[in-house]
């Protein structure tokens, strides 16, 4: 299946760390990984932020009073594919440590995640995450990465 036009505006936020992250995230591998999870065109804006301006966000949006790996703002779905994805920097590193993964590994799988959410995909219910999270894993296996669901040793 051909890749999708993708028209993306990427920002960083200010936050400790912020250059280490950037150094890791070029914006080529950010649309590659984006454009693999899209089915249809799009116009994606990914803004990587600190823990406060995600914490802040995840509050006012979603009343919820702590950051989150990331946030889907899903603005049309028809005929293009318009939202912003919100990533928060510490939130995916430590989740990264913690579940042994390499950095962009987590940020790839986020990145598809939140495109998949873009295009409608929940996982409200057990059904719907598992469908998600098998096409999520297509998609990462597809760009060279490991089952993300799948369990780390240790």
């Amino acid at each position: 299946m051909p890749l999708k036009p993708l028209a993306l505006s990427l920002q960083w936020g200010r936050f400790d760390a912020a250059a280490a992250q950037r150094s890791a995230l070029p914006r080529h591998l950010i649309r590659r990984w984006i454009r693999h999870a899209l089915t249809t065109d799009a116009e994606i804006t990914v803004r990587i932020v600190g823990a406060d301006e995600g914490r802040q966000l995840n509050r006012t949006y979603r009343s919820k009073d702590y950051a989150t790996n990331v946030l889907t703002f899903v603005y049309s779905q028809a005929p293009l594919v318009t939202a912003d994805l919100l990533l928060c920097a510490p939130v995916i590193e430590r989740e990264a440590q913690q579940q042994g993964k390499y950095l962009q590994a987590h940020y790839a799988h986020m990145l598809v995640h939140g495109t998949l959410h873009a295009q409608g995909w929940d996982h409200e219910d057990s059904a719907d995450a598992d469908s998600m999270q098998a096409r999520e894993t297509q998609i990462m296996q597809a760009l060279g990465f490991a089952d993300p669901y799948a369990r780390q040793p240790g």
